[in-house]
């Protein structure tokens, strides 16, 4: 497989022939305002320019979205993704929204979806902890399987909690893209994962490869790619957790 992180949540992943677009954020650097009662009110959101052209990314054969937050599922996204294309979603409700932009080929995951060979797992997830589970939402994650691939978990907009060891127990991947940003607004902790929820990734899995995204490009961001470079080296697990750049590869 070949996953490419895009910016922030965004990944292409090219996994038994088959090329999935994951949350796609695809309007322009600056389109939209700073998400409210957050850190950065003086800077717009994306934070950063796609790395890659447009009509390059969205070059799939299905398009997967976690959950409808703008920065997964944005205006841009819905007017130029073509409206053929098969897109998942984690529930109906999601996907009576998505069918409304005009999209005609929506399917919500199940523990078993086949899409050509591959099957799609949808996992669950919690976008926070306390009183912001139910703000924020639902939310979810997928894996992905193939005789002839390694397992990919996408766990999605979660921070660590039993649920996510319960997945990671379950389906044993060996490797798992977290949404590792430590997003956060002013007050309620973590949206998403931080440091010490990384390495609570890790020590559930030793032996994957983590691929930390969702950094640097949205205004509410806490965990910068250089502290979590410094953090997973002190810790000894650099080898084990990859910290991509936007644009940048890894071949599993």
């Amino acid at each position: 497989m070949k996953v490419t992180q895009i910016r922030n949540a965004t990944l292409i992943v090219e996994y038994a022939g088959r090329t999935f677009l994951i949350d796609p954020l695809l309007g322009e650097k600056g389109a939209y305002p700073p998400l409210a009662d957050s850190i950065r009110q003086d800077q717009r959101n994306p934070l950063v320019d796609l790395p890659l052209p447009i009509d390059t990314i969205i070059k799939a054969d299905a398009v997967i979205v976690t959950h409808l937050h703008r920065d997964h599922f944005d205006e841009a996204a819905k007017a130029v993704l073509p409206k053929h294309l098969p897109l998942f979603v984690q529930n109906e409700d999601d996907a009576v929204e998505v069918r409304k932009a005009g999209f005609l080929h929506v399917e919500v995951l199940q523990a078993n979806t086949v899409f050509e060979g591959i099957q799609l797992s949808k996992t669950k997830g919690e976008h926070g902890r306390g009183e912001l589970v139910q703000l924020m939402g639902p939310v979810s994650g997928v894996v992905f399987k193939h005789p002839s691939e390694k397992t990919l978990y996408v766990a999605g907009d979660t921070v660590w909690y039993e649920g996510i060891h319960e997945e990671i127990a379950l389906h044993r991947p060996d490797i798992i893209a977290v949404n590792g940003g430590d997003n956060q607004f002013l007050q309620g902790g973590s949206l998403v994962m931080g440091k010490d929820d990384i390495y609570e990734v890790h020590k559930a899995a030793p032996d994957a490869k983590i691929v930390s995204i969702h950094m640097e490009a949205v205004n509410h961001w806490t965990l910068s790619r250089a502290e979590l470079r410094d953090f997973v080296a002190e810790k000894g697990i650099a080898a084990s957790v990859l910290v991509p750049e936007d644009g940048e590869s890894y071949v599993f």
